[in-house]
């Protein structure tokens, strides 16, 4: 191996490490959804990239309408799952999609998109 190879090698392990510590263990915003009228709990969270916020700090058994706001046209953005809510959505490029749920117990909750790459978190506090 030349100097070259060994370069390319060092700039792609290190592009892998990036991309793995963005993903997976980066600190993100948090936010605690905001009670309207009506007692409704409301976020907006901004799809590009990721999710922000990524942590959302909500009350149980009060309703939830989350605003995903999706500024881009990545595959891997145009749907998010909420497993333990049993909620997949098709979130159309530039498009704010509405979803409501109410969450019945405390715990955190995860939401990630369809390729489980972007990774967001419900935090229902009791």
């Amino acid at each position: 191996m030349n100097a070259t190879d060994l370069l390319v090698v060092a700039a792609g392990l290190a592009a892998i490490v990036w991309i793995n510590w963005y993903f997976f263990f980066a600190s993100r915003k948090a936010a605690t959804a905001a009670v309207g009228s009506g007692g409704l709990q409301e976020v907006t969270i901004r799809v590009h990239g990721g999710y922000e916020p990524a942590e959302i700090r909500l009350h149980k058994d009060v309703p939830v309408r989350l605003v995903f706001d999706r500024q881009e046209t990545s595959s891997c953005s145009e749907e998010v799952v909420l497993p333990d809510f049993g909620i997949r959505r098709f979130l159309p490029a530039f498009q704010k999609t509405v979803v409501e749920l109410t969450p019945g117990r405390a715990g955190s909750f995860e939401f990630t998109c369809g390729m489980s790459m972007l990774r967001g978190r419900l935090i229902v506090q009791g």
